[in-house]
């Protein structure tokens, strides 16, 4: 099941200095006192109890059966099935309110939990600070199964994050590399307009060009354009409505709000040569007509909508954006939305875009007892992204699958008992987003290439529309493409005092460019004054953190090697 990706405003001083100050008797978890438990079988007896925090909207879905957050059908497989308990003892709703929540917690206001699933770098930083949570360096070598030993290994950058003076504090998220961004294209404009979908800048420039003033639509309005994007936070959302292949054609791997290695030395994409021609290029296009007149206020949902609404003709996203715009095939009489890889630049080299590894880090109370057990329970839930054991095709039959007249289904409304929508597993399990080993689409590369759709994740992926089998199948066969931010480590002390001040600097002169309000020029001085403003500082810092990360062999320590 896919995981369905930064940097927040950090707490103020004096909440760490109280942080640092707390004692640890305030944070026991709930294995401090508890009886002893033996594991036989792969059961502990008596059950034992293991505490998480969890980030989750409980107003988004719904449970069926009356189940409810700490007694539903995966908990209670837990405690029949392995005699451990689930119990959420922190619950946050969005980042903001999470984060404040284990902050909290931090400070001895609230009971820490055993199992803390954490997503700001900041935070992460300030927990290891705290002594309160776990290093976790010879329970994972100790006690990590081997195909999850396989999966990690794939990943050792995850770990950064974590790691002080050698010794880990945290593990990544299921880690797995995302899948990469398409484009989607009005297949019926380009074939009312006897063109082919572009492969390179010159081609997109030509369609995008036809797409507004050509009346694609042929309702004999000049009331379509090319191509929508956001440009409302970042030039490199990440995830939908992403204009990044426009800069990565002229700027290789050095994609703007991104950190790349390069030499053995991190550099950032926003001050590397190329950006001020793909700033050009976007200000001729902005004067055109081709682009959405609205981008630096549009959010990346907001500047979907055109596409949706049968305004735009290009839109770039992960391939799971199909189903969020498809109803203009629905609502448009012949519309048609085909799926294509993103361009290349102008000598038909690679356009990159930005990939994620996983979302958050496990952190761990420093009195939790039973590492061991999170493990197995941690390993088992893998077996739905495997199809093996309990969870073959889903992790409950009647809730997120059900077999009918022997065929599995994914389709809720033909479930023995119908439902509306499938249960979110994410509202069961003990994390919000449940594990994938699919990467970036292999499930939909291996069926378009003749694998017979005979296990839980390649029947759910055969389930799916054809153009979204597309995009993934797409996005699998140009994962090289996918580049994760070379810099996954807290801010550094230069970025807390001025980070926020050069990407609002950043922000407003590649707008003001690409509108037409500054010239092209202004590039070099934006340069010039981020430099100077903080900029070489930041970088020094970066690069000694990543240093530093990198002097220790942990992989090694973990038996992950």
């Amino acid at each position: 099941m896919k995981t369905t990706g930064y940097m927040r405003k950090i707490m103020s001083m004096t909440l760490l200095t109280a942080v640092l100050m707390t004692g640890c008797s305030n944070g026991e978890s709930s294995n401090e006192s508890a009886p002893a438990s033996e594991q036989k079988n792969g059961k502990y007896n008596p059950p034992i109890t293991m505490t998480i925090a969890k980030q989750q909207d409980e107003n988004a879905g719904k449970y069926i059966n009356g189940e409810s957050l700490n007694d539903n059908v995966l908990t209670r497989w837990g405690e029949e099935h392995l005699g451990i308990k689930i119990e959420t003892t922190l619950l946050g709703g969005d980042a903001s309110q999470y984060n404040t929540k284990l902050r909290l917690a931090l400070t001895g206001s609230e009971k820490l939990p055993d199992v803390l699933p954490v997503y700001d770098t900041m935070l992460i930083n300030d927990l290891i600070d705290s002594g309160r949570v776990k290093e976790i360096t010879d329970d994972i070598a100790a006690y990590m199964p081997e195909r999850l030993r396989e999966i990690y290994k794939q990943y050792p950058t995850t770990f950064n994050p974590v790691v002080r003076d050698g010794k880990v504090y945290g593990m990544a998220i299921a880690p797995n590399l995302t899948e990469g961004e398409i484009m989607l294209i009005r297949q019926d404009w380009l074939d009312n307009l006897n063109l082919k979908a572009p492969t390179t800048m010159d081609e997109l420039e030509q369609v995008i060009s036809a797409f507004t003033l050509k009346d694609p639509d042929g309702n004999g309005k000049q009331d379509t354009y090319g191509f929508t994007f956001s440009g409302k936070d970042s030039y490199n959302t990440g995830w939908v409505s992403d204009p990044v292949m426009i800069f990565s054609a002229f700027t290789g791997k050095h994609i703007p709000r991104q950190w790349v290695e390069e030499n053995g030395k991190l550099t950032y994409g926003s001050v590397a040569d190329g950006n001020k021609e793909a700033l050009a290029k976007l200000q001729e296009w902005y004067a055109k007509g081709y682009l959405n007149k609205e981008l630096a206020t549009q959010g990346a949902w907001d500047a979907l909508s055109d596409f949706t609404e049968g305004k735009a003709g290009i839109i770039v996203g992960r391939p799971w954006l199909y189903d969020s715009v498809k109803d203009v095939e629905k609502n448009i009489k012949g519309a048609k939305i085909s799926a294509q890889p993103t361009i290349r630049g102008g000598h038909g080299d690679k356009t990159y875009q930005t990939a994620q590894l996983n979302d958050g880090v496990f952190m761990f109370n420093k009195d939790f007892k039973n590492m061991e057990a999170f493990f197995l329970y941690y390993d088992k839930m893998y077996d739905a992204a495997f199809s093996t054991g309990d969870f073959k095709y889903g992790y409950a039959q009647g809730y997120d699958y059900d077999i009918v007249n022997e065929e599995v289904t994914f389709d809720p409304k033909k479930f023995n008992t119908p439902l509306e929508a499938i249960q979110g597993v994410g509202k069961m399990a003990f994390t919000k987003n449940t594990p994938s080993v699919d990467g970036p689409g292999k499930s939909y590369y291996d069926l378009a290439n003749g694998v017979k759709a005979d296990t839980g994740v390649l029947i759910q992926s055969d389930s799916r529309d054809q153009t979204l089998k597309d995009g993934y199948r797409i996005s699998y066969e140009q994962r090289e493409v996918l580049l994760p931010n070379a810099f996954n480590g807290p801010p550094t002390q230069t970025m807390q005092n001025v980070w926020e001040q050069l990407t609002t600097m950043e922000q407003e002169t590649f707008t003001k460019i690409i509108y037409g309000n500054l010239p092209v020029e202004a590039y070099n001085s934006f340069v010039k004054q981020w430099h100077e403003k903080g900029g070489d500082q930041i970088t020094k810092e970066v690069n000694e953190w990543y240093s530093k990360a990198n002097e220790t062999d942990i992989m090694e320590r973990m038996k992950l090697k």
